[in-house]
């Protein structure tokens, strides 16, 4: 017979975990959920962190990649930059606690958004190996280089340092970092560590890469541009998307003195005329302290909120590619293509959130057979659930046949074509939590849309250009091949020599019937 449990029973089995201990059984959610996507992620989340501190620094970024292969399914990974290092104090932090950073509150575009990135490689590797991760860190020339190794404590979430001493070492010449890490992993080349690096390079063209894979040999993916971009700033939220939870914690935290004050200090696009308006449609007073506000006034301040007309977010919280050094990099990349066209869209917003669409196309780059797509979110490359997402989406819903290629029904076009998207914003909708695909909010759609339909008109442009070019050059084929029997028996008829004859016909068929540029902008 079963023994009955008691409820003081239950309420004994109920733990607290930490969020590492969360992550270290449901590591998939990462992305860590198979040995070639491992070894990829590992990389990947090195190389945004050192993109993201040389872009904070302002210093133009040179990054090394050297992926080793040490033995059976272990890979030594190492990622070497020139940023601006990391003070002491904060590197056993910043790589061995999940959840820390100083991105997740801060309204502006950047790589990383949750602090998990760094840590969580950290940690998988720590779980597949037992060996601890090993990092170098330079803030100065005249200054020691931090040397730590470190593993994470995952039922506490904190970092636990195994060996630290400060270095006089020539492996960081000024200033920059290096992390080294073993993982069991599988190499590819295809989906894996050098296609992420190249779209890398086409998402970034102010970075030089330098790549040493397992099989030994070196790929140096250089700049195409000597400037960084213009750095996006931090905003404050928009009230088109704040929720009723965090309006609640905002009205709580607040140091503001009245409710107008609140409003006009805490929010992005709202003066004091629009926060009277929202104080006014609300019901509420505009001096009562923000905290003291109830659940139903803050119900009511939400939707005066939604109500009232004011200004879209400031749009300089996004830092896009650039439409001439976007097309810079495909070119660089695909200098095979017959035809590079890029657009780069006005900014829009969706739920009070700028964002900013980018798209390319590529005409001229390997077979006849559904295109390849390229996705980006803040510059970095999105290589998994290639099928999921806005991207995706947009693009199968866009009608392809009206710019020259093929297209069934509800599927990717065909042709010998590269459809690059990018996509910059202060906050990316991603569907989980290892970004591998933005979600299909339906303005996010239509705005990839109309960008592909810009690019698609200029593709059309070049495509009607080649064929009118072809037909030409057929007919000139044409009178060429019979030439010769024109002038045999023109020279019969007059006594004139043949080969005159033959030269002046050719002479007149090449002036009158021009082939004309295929529209690719080379000439």
């Amino acid at each position: 017979m079963t023994e009955e449990k008691t409820a003081e029973y239950f309420a004994s089995q109920q733990k607290e975990i930490s969020v590492s201990q969360f992550f270290e059984k449901n590591k998939h959610l990462l992305g860590f959920d198979n040995p070639t996507k491992a070894l990829l992620m590992v990389v990947k989340e090195a190389v945004d962190n050192s993109l993201d501190a040389c872009e904070e620094a302002g210093i133009i970024p040179d990054i090394e990649v050297v992926v080793k292969n040490v033995g059976d399914d272990n890979y030594k990974v190492s990622v070497k930059d020139n940023g601006p290092g990391i003070v002491k104090t904060q590197i056993p932090k910043i790589f061995g606690k999940l959840l820390y950073g100083s991105k997740f509150h801060r309204l502006k575009q950047s790589r990383g958004q949750q602090g998990i990135g760094i840590s969580a490689a950290v940690l998988f590797c720590q779980l597949m190996t037992g060996k601890p991760t090993k990092i170098w860190s330079k803030t100065g020339k005249n200054k020691k280089t931090h040397y730590f190794e470190l593993l994470i404590n995952s039922r506490d979430n904190e970092p636990e340092i195994i060996k630290q001493e400060d270095l006089d070492s020539p492996l960081i010449k000024e200033h920059g970092t290096k992390i080294e890490m073993l993982i069991i992993g599988r190499y590819r080349r295809k989906r894996g560590i050098d296609d992420y690096l190249k779209q890398t390079s086409i998402s970034n063209p102010f970075a030089k890469i330098k790549y040493r894979g397992p099989d030994g040999k070196t790929i140096i993916f250089p700049r195409t541009v000597n400037k960084l971009p213009k750095a996006a700033k931090e905003i404050k939220p928009h009230p088109y998307g704040v929720e009723f939870g965090v309006l609640d914690r905002m009205l709580k935290e607040t140091k503001a003195k009245s409710l107008v004050s609140f409003l006009t200090r805490e929010f992005s696009s709202i003066g004091t005329k629009s926060a009277g308006d929202i104080c006014k449609i609300a019901g509420i007073k505009r001096s009562v302290l923000p905290n003291s506000l109830k659940r139903n006034e803050i119900k009511k301040l939400l939707a005066a909120m939604q109500k009232v007309k004011v200004q879209r977010p400031p749009i300089d919280c996004i830092s896009p590619i650039g439409e001439s050094e976007f097309k810079k990099s495909l070119e660089k990349e695909y200098p095979e293509a017959e035809f590079v066209t890029t657009v780069t869209r006005e900014p829009a917003v969706y739920r009070g959130t700028p964002f900013q669409i980018e798209v390319g196309i590529v005409y001229g780059v390997g077979e006849d057979k559904p295109v390849d797509v390229l996705r980006f979110a803040n510059r970095v490359p999105l290589l998994y659930q290639a099928g999921a997402g806005a991207i995706v989406e947009a693009i199968k819903e866009t009608d392809w046949k009206r710019y020259g290629l093929k297209q069934s029904l509800g599927n990717l076009p065909s042709g010998p074509v590269i459809i690059a998207v990018h996509m910059a914003s202060s906050w990316v909708p991603f569907i989980s939590e290892s970004k591998e695909a933005i979600a299909p909010y339906p303005n996010i759609v239509k705005e990839i849309k109309l960008a592909l339909q810009d690019a698609g008109r200029k593709l059309s442009s070049f495509l009607s250009g080649k064929r009118r070019a072809g037909q030409q050059k057929r007919r000139l084929q044409i009178f060429e091949r019979y030439a010769p029997e024109v002038a045999r028996a023109l020279s019969e008829l007059t006594g004139k020599k043949q080969k005159e004859i033959e030269k002046k016909i050719l002479s007149l068929t090449r002036k009158n019937i021009k082939i004309e540029d295929s529209g690719d902008g080379n000439g």
